[in-house]
């Protein structure tokens, strides 16, 4: 298979020849930036499968949009709603470009079935996105706002930075500061004073929905 995927995602996990099984079972759709691929409280019986581009996945509290986390190439998305049929519990939208497999319900456990050990690798991606989640509540009692957001650009790198030639690090999903301060529980205030922080260190810079990492060591260290 052509197509390399980051080592810990869904398709980076499984081995070339059944991730191209799988991709074979698809249709192919195409998203542009800011248009819904899921939407939570949907009826939905199929899954997604993020062959290129970034999505971000959200919700809705009190009304308010949330950002619970950002899904790269090679993911999984929108299985919980598919395998047991309850409505879509996130909204799911390209960030950019975003080229999906999109596959039915009865075509996926079929799948599974002949790959039961891809079974528990769903489960293992489940269980991973919860994790992400209780880290960020951790987070949340643990450390002041610089820190949350240290931690945060930290992880986001990790799987969607782009390593520019004098070794800073951009971040390849636009990102606005209400996004970043519903994903680690603070105002908006509060967030551009955390920003301000980590800018005043000349640990990042930062442009309209844009942030680039210029002490990836120096971050980690305070993220730590």
């Amino acid at each position: 298979m052509a197509e390399s995927w980051a080592p810990g995602t869904f398709l980076g996990s499984l081995t070339p020849p059944v991730a191209a099984e799988l991709l074979d079972l698809c249709a192919r759709r195409r998203y542009p930036a800011g248009r819904a691929i899921l939407r939570e409280g949907a009826l939905g019986s199929h899954v997604v499968v993020l062959e290129s581009g970034f999505v971000k996945v959200t919700t809705a509290v009190e009304g308010m949009e949330t950002l619970l986390g950002i899904r790269l190439p090679g993911e999984l998305l929108g299985e919980i709603g598919a395998l047991t049929g309850s409505p879509r519990n996130a909204t799911v939208t390209a960030c950019g470009t975003a080229y999906v497999g999109v596959l039915a319900r009865a075509a996926f456990e079929q799948f599974l079935r002949r790959h039961p050990d891809v079974s528990n690798l769903v489960m293992a991606t489940i269980a991973r996105q919860l994790s992400w989640a209780n880290r960020r509540r951790s987070d949340f009692a643990a450390f002041p706002a610089h820190v949350r957001l240290a931690r945060l650009l930290v992880e986001i790198a990790e799987t969607c930075g782009r390593v520019r030639p004098d070794d800073t690090i951009e971040i390849a999903v636009p990102l606005s500061q209400p996004e970043l301060a519903a994903m680690i529980a603070i105002a908006r205030a509060t967030v551009q004073k955390a920003l301000h922080e980590l800018r005043s260190r000349d640990l990042i810079s930062t442009a309209y929905r844009r942030i680039v990492i210029l002490d990836p060591g120096g971050l980690a260290k305070l993220a730590s």
